[in-house]
């Protein structure tokens, strides 16, 4: 069999080796796929492992021996599904992998953001406590999380723990789904209330028609003008160009992203240079525990469909 990895270096950063998908058949592993090459490069591979690598109606047709396509990821908008049922292409996703990993990196912008330990680290080290005439110094303000409201949107695997770690820093956790969630511990409210109660507002939904631009400049206008922003779910969610106004005009006190709409970034996002905008390039989910847990799913994933009984199908 053979088994064609089409974007490895979105996963691997010489730190995990292709070389487990062996059991499998035959491995042609490529760093990257350049988007034209994409059917050449699958040739009559039975099997096909990506990331991101668009494949398409066009793709599939010219690759007739394709029969999975297993993914590196959760979302599967850069795979023609409507295709896939029709050449009887079988598409598994990885579904809970990356809760733990981006749930901390939330908390690491929060905790960023309220000790200022960079800030005072610097401090020190410019002499600032050396100079100091009382045991502690503190020019700059720092915060507690505690008693702090913090609004999750979206209540999937890592809006749920999000909130829970919240919760056990003792804040006042309110929660936006699109849908009421029986089993939610929590304050469910709506969008604007989410917006305007905030502390701190972390966006955990999917992409789609409903949440694209979800923070737009309306939203940002019900916002405390010391609320902090945070999106580690898709780049697509924020309007940048009114956030950046925010910021800018402060409105808001900071946002901390690991995702924008065009990635890697652009050189002209208005977000670049916008004040107290503190960006991470996609590194939440990254880990290198968590990438392990990703081509464990990935691998068992294959494993299940060659035995008759895929799981994590999406079409």
């Amino acid at each position: 069999m053979k088994i064609s990895i089409l974007d490895w270096s979105t996963v691997s950063s010489s730190d995990i080796s292709a070389d487990i998908f062996k059991e499998f058949g035959d491995v042609n592993c490529i760093a990257l796929c350049p988007p034209e090459r994409t059917a050449e490069l699958i040739g009559d591979s039975e099997i096909v492992l990506c990331n991101k690598v668009l494949i398409t109606d066009e793709v599939m047709e010219k690759c007739s021996d394709l029969k999975y396509i297993g993914l590196f990821a959760t979302g599967f908008n850069n795979i023609d599904i409507e295709s896939a049922k029709r050449h009887g292409v079988t598409v598994c996703n990885a579904g809970d992998y990356s809760t733990y990993s981006v749930a901390q990196q939330v908390f690491a912008y929060m905790l960023h953001y309220c000790s200022k330990i960079e800030t005072y680290d610097r401090f020190v080290k410019d002499g600032g406590w050396e100079n100091s005439e009382t045991f502690s110094k503190f020019p700059f303000r720092t915060s507690e999380l505690y008693g702090k409201t913090l609004s999750v949107i979206g209540f999937g695997n890592i809006g749920r723990r999000t909130a829970e770690i919240g919760s056990a820093f003792g804040m006042n956790v309110i929660v936006n789904s699109r849908s009421f969630k029986p089993d939610c511990p929590y304050e469910q409210v709506s969008l604007e209330q989410a917006f305007e109660r905030a502390d701190f507002l972390s966006i955990h939904c999917p992409l789609n028609e409903q949440s694209a631009d979800l923070v737009n400049e309306e939203r940002l206008a019900l916002m405390k003008d010391t609320a902090v922003i945070i999106n580690t779910s898709r780049g697509g969610t924020v309007d940048e160009q009114a956030l950046s106004d925010a910021l800018n005009n402060g409105s808001i006190a900071a946002a901390y992203l690991d995702v924008l709409k065009t990635e890697p970034m652009s050189h002209d996002t208005p977000l670049k240079n916008a004040k107290n905008c503190i960006i991470t390039p996609h590194t939440a989910w990254a880990p290198l525990e968590t990438r392990l847990r990703l081509v464990d799913i990935v691998k068992n994933n294959i494993r299940a469909y060659l035995d008759g009984s895929p799981v994590n199908k999406v079409n």
